[in-house]
């Protein structure tokens, strides 16, 4: 099977890359790209381990053909620090212990950038809602939520 050529922006980084037509973006991310922080957790778009930000808009990296990543700007958990500077997320979830084995970690807070991006000043109800789709087998989801609503508020205090 012949390699496609595939021109995108990761995190920020034109970047270009071959594939084959059944390669997903997964696949591509953590084998040709060394970008390890996706991880594959059922592989059937279920679990949300895997979950990136395609033009803004959360998707599962294990259900996206690395081909469909041509001209897209993509964002991984990666892309989310700035340089040493944690996201103020990846923050909260370190000091509120809001992640333990790390297997969900990096979706849950792609996800949860992505709430916050599209929602500053989302609901309780509102962040369990969006974050239905990404499971852990290890928090029980309060401190996620917590710190996620923490964060929601410190963003926005910080805006004002």
């Amino acid at each position: 099977m012949s390699k496609l050529h595939v021109s995108t922006i990761i995190n920020g980084e034109p970047t270009e890359f071959l594939c084959d037509g059944r390669q997903t973006v997964l696949d591509v991310l953590r084998e040709q790209l060394s970008l390890t922080g996706s991880k594959e957790g059922c592989g059937s778009g279920d679990c949300g381990a895997c979950s990136i930000l395609v033009d803004g808009r959360l998707v599962c990296s294990c259900l996206m053909l690395g081909a469909e990543a041509e001209g897209k700007s993509i964002e991984t958990i990666e892309g989310m620090a700035s340089g040493e500077e944690l996201h103020p997320l990846q923050k909260k979830f370190v000091e509120m212990a809001a992640l333990q084995c790390g297997i969900c970690t990096p979706g849950v807070l792609v996800a949860s950038k992505a709430l916050l991006d599209r929602n500053p000043d989302p609901t309780e109800t509102e962040v369990r809602y969006w974050l239905a789709g990404n499971l852990c087998r290890c928090t029980g989801y309060d401190k996620i939520v917590r710190a996620v609503m923490d964060v929601a508020a410190e963003m926005r205090e910080t805006a004002r």
